[in-house]
């Protein structure tokens, strides 16, 4: 069982790594060809990497409850949702502080869920030595995807793209904030090192080169979608019954499909009510669609970050 865990776990991850490679290898030839200021494959991409990664959240209640009554599922549902909804609408009525509030939260989330993902890695390794520094790891892997973007000079024609109102988010600390975070990802990269965490370290420098060469909006789709969404339904294997049943015959890869299929109906729901959402809305489908499906993952993220809180601090416990 551990073998077949372990191949999951290895191939996802490198897996997130061969994605962040080719996408930075992509926007230097698409940037060549139609040039950087082009958004049509900007948003090509993002809508793609974002519909990746949008299942894996769906199995939020089956993990949290798996043994539930109807009843209790059904509230559970309702409260998911109700929390999701009322976080699209606090993002809509106050554009900057939803969003800003939202980078913070996404952060946390992002950097905690991947060095729990790599805690993981370690038992199934039986890695002797020092452990991961969760502190370094998960500070660099939270900030670099999703802060670093959008303070990048190429932010401001995405963001007008998306939401016009979202532009000057960062009140234009941006040097600030770069070096803040350099000197963040610095740390880590040297405590990694010293540690002899080299293929943590390259995890970290990975996310930096994304961050720092793809544009905005590729840069947290992709990593969203190819890098977390993948790293956290592996970790979703270790507690669905039907992927435990694979890894004990050895199937690794109906393991991991076992924890996709599920969440594909999420996909679905979440595109028809994007779809909804933006026919009521004053704008054209085409110039709201991806602002609306931001918000809506956005969103979404809220109630998945507190559910998952729990199966993070299991993952983080030496």
């Amino acid at each position: 069982m551990d073998t077949a865990k372990l191949r999951v776990f290895s191939n996802v991850r490198i897996f997130s790594n061969i994605c962040v490679a080719i996408t930075i290898a992509l926007t230097i030839i698409f940037s060549s060809w139609f040039g950087s200021d082009s958004l049509n494959w900007q948003v090509a991409l993002a809508v793609v990497a974002l519909a990746i990664g949008i299942p894996h959240g769906a199995l939020d209640h089956l993990v949290t409850l798996p043994k539930s009554k109807p009843l209790v599922m059904a509230l559970f549902i309702a409260l998911y949702v109700a929390i999701a909804v009322a976080a699209i609408w606090a993002i809509l009525q106050w554009n900057m502080w939803g969003f800003i509030a939202v980078v913070i939260m996404s952060a946390t989330h992002f950097g905690i869920g991947d060095s729990a993902f790599i805690s993981e890695l370690d038992r199934l390794h039986h890695r002797e030595g020092k452990s991961l520094p969760v502190w370094a790891y998960a500070s660099a892997a939270g900030l670099l995807p999703v802060v670093i973007p959008l303070v990048n000079s190429r932010s401001t024609e995405a963001l007008i793209k998306v939401n016009s109102h979202l532009v000057n988010w960062h009140h234009g600390y941006t040097s600030e904030i770069q070096i803040f975070i350099a000197i963040i990802v610095a740390g880590a990269l040297l405590t990694l090192l010293l540690r002899t965490r080299y293929r943590d370290a390259l995890d970290i420098a990975l996310l930096a080169a994304l961050a720092s060469i793809a544009p905005p909006l590729v840069a947290f789709a992709v990593y969203f979608g190819c890098w977390h969404a993948m790293r956290h339904t592996a970790r979703l294997t270790s507690l669905l019954p039907q992927s435990q049943a694979a890894y004990e015959a050895g199937r690794s890869s109906r393991a991991f499909l076992n924890a996709v299929i599920p969440g594909l109906p999420a996909l679905a729901g979440t595109l028809i009510f994007v779809v909804i959402l933006a026919g009521v809305s004053k704008d054209n489908l085409t110039d709201s669609f991806l602002w609306l499906t931001l918000v809506t993952i956005w969103a979404l993220t809220v109630p998945h970050m507190i559910v998952t809180a729990k199966l993070d601090r299991a993952a983080l416990k030496k």
